[in-house]
C-alpha cells in the first residue's frame, strides 16, 4: 500500500492526519461518549432510515441533529432532546453492551482508526470488532484487497472467488468481503484454505452470524481474522445496513475486486465508493449472454482491471511483476494429469473424449491407458483441480 493508504491518525469527526506510525495499541476499551451515541443514536433510528435507504450515504454525513432532523419528522424536536440529554449515558449503555459481547471498540477520535477508511465521506463513528481490535490493525498494514459479488453466484464464479481469496493470502494479503452468501463466502474460504487473514464487515453485529448459515464460516473467521460493524450488539439487520456496510468494505481495501455481479448488485456501489477513494477496481470477466455478469462486465469496458486470477491483483496494486503469486497450495499435478487439466480446458470434458484422444495420440507412458486416465481423473477431483458435473462432465477449478 502507498503512505497515503497507510497513514494512521484521524481526529473525532475530523480528516486524516498525516503521521505514518500507528500507535502499538488502539483504546480498545476507550471509545469516546460522543462517538458511541452516534452508534446507539443509529440503532434508534433503524427504521426511519428504511424508507430512505436509497439516500444511506449522505445521510450519513450528516451529524446528529441534522440526521435527526432529516429522518424523524414530527419527532424530531423531541429526539433531538432526548439525545443530548441522556448522551453520556447511552454512550456508558452501548459501551458496556460491547464488552459484554466480547466486542472490542476503536472510534474515529483514536490515533489508531485506520485512516483508509477515515477517507470515507462518512466514516463509521465506532468499529465493533469481533476477533480483537489490534488483530484488524494487523490486517489492515497487509494490503486488504476486497473480493465481492453476487449472492447468486454461479460455480464459476464461487471457483474464481475462492481461488482469488486463496492466491492472495498466499500471498501475505488480507481479504475483506461481507461473509454473504455466494461469492463473499467463497472469497473468506478461499482465504481461510490458505492460512490467510481475513475480514467480514457485517451489516448487522460483529458478534453475531449473519446469514446464520454461515455459522461455521464466521468461527473460521475469528481464529485468524475479525469480523467488523459500525452498529452495536443486538442491532437489528435492515435494508440500508448493507448498502452502509458496503462503503466500510470498499474503505478498509486498497483494491477492489468483483466476481460476479448483475446489474443492480450492491458489489458495484463498492466498487463505485473505492473508484470515488482513487482505489483501484477490478473485475473478473464473465459471458456476455449472463445477467450475472452484466455488472462486472460493465465495469471492464468502464476501464477496471482485467482480474484472471491473483497475478493480475498483485501487478495492479505494486506493478507488473514485482511480486509473483505463490504457488498454488493444492498438490501439484503429475506430468500426466497436466496433460489431463489442458484437454479438460479445451473442451475434452468427459472421460470417453479423454480416453479416445489419449488413443488416438497415442500418449506416451504413464497416464496413456484408460484405467491410468480414470486413476489421474480422480487424483485431479480429489485435489481440488477439477471438477464432475451433470452429464459426468469436467470442468477445471481454477
Amino acid at each position: 500500500m502507498t503512505e497515503r493508504e497507510t497513514a494512521w491518525g484521524p481526529d473525532c469527526g475530523g480528516h486524516v492526519a498525516a503521521t505514518v506510525t500507528p500507535p502499538s495499541e488502539p483504546r480498545t476499551a476507550g471509545a469516546c461518549d460522543d462517538c458511541l451515541a452516534r452508534t446507539w443514536l443509529l440503532g434508534l433510528l433503524g427504521g426511519r432510515l428504511e424508507p430512505v435507504r436509497s439516500r444511506i450515504e449522505p445521510l450519513l454525513e450528516l451529524d446528529d441533529d441534522e440526521l435527526i432532523a432529516a429522518v424523524a419528522g414530527r419527532d424530531a424536536a423531541a429526539l433531538t432532546r432526548e439525545h443530548s440529554r441522556r448522551a453520556v449515558e447511552r454512550a456508558g449503555e452501548s459501551r458496556e453492551r460491547a464488552r459484554s459481547a466480547g466486542l472490542e471498540l476503536i472510534c474515529r477520535c483514536d490515533p489508531a482508526y485506520p485512516a483508509s477508511l477515515a477517507a470515507l465521506a462518512a466514516p463509521p463513528a465506532v468499529l465493533h470488532v469481533a476477533g480483537g481490535a489490534r488483530r484488524l490493525l494487523e490486517l489492515g498494514g497487509a494490503d486488504p484487497v476486497a473480493i465481492v459479488g453476487t449472492r447468486a453466484a454461479s460455480q464459476y464464479g464461487l471457483d474464481v472467488a475462492a481461488a482469488l481469496g486463496r492466491g492472495l493470502g498466499a500471498a501475505g494479503l488480507t481479504v475483506v468481503s461481507g461473509l454473504a452468501l455466494g461469492i463473499d463466502a467463497a472469497a473468506h474460504t478461499g482465504t481461510l484454505a490458505a492460512h490467510g487473514g481475513t475480514v467480514a464487515v457485517l451489516p448487522g453485529s460483529a458478534d453475531r452470524v449473519y446469514p446464520a448459515s454461515k455459522r461455521r464460516l464466521h468461527q473460521g473467521i475469528l481464529a485468524t481474522g475479525v469480523a467488523v460493524s459500525e452498529v452495536g450488539p443486538g442491532s437489528r439487520v435492515w435494508r440500508w445496513s448493507f448498502q452502509a456496510r458496503n462503503r466500510l468494505i470498499a474503505g478498509l481495501s486498497a483494491m477492489t475486486v468483483v466476481v460476479e455481479a448483475g446489474a443492480r448488485s450492491g458489489a458495484l456501489m463498492t466498487a463505485r465508493i473505492a473508484a470515488e477513494l482513487g482505489r483501484p477496481v477490478g473485475a473478473v470477466p464473465g459471458p456476455v449472454t449472463s445477467l450475472r455478469a452484466t455488472g462486472t462486465n460493465a465495469l471492464l469496458a468502464a476501464g477496471a482491471t482485467v482480474v484472471r486470477g491473483a497475478q493480475d491483483v498483485l501487478d495492479a496494486l505494486f506493478g507488473a511483476g514485482t511480486r509473483v503469486a505463490t504457488p498454488d497450495v493444492r498438490s501439484p499435478p503429475t506430468p500426466a494429469q497436466a496433460r489431463l487439466l489442458r484437454e479438460i480446458g479445451g473442451g475434452r470434458d468427459t472421460i470417453a473424449r479423454l480416453a479416445r484422444k489419449a488413443r488416438d495420440d497415442q500418449w506416451p507412458g504413464e497416464g496413456a491407458r484408460p484405467e491410468d486416465v480414470l486413476v489421474d481423473l480422480a487424483a485431479l477431483e480429489t485435489a481440488g483441480w477439477i471438477r464432475r458435473g451433470a452429464g459426468g462432465r469436467y470442468t477445471v477449478v481454477p
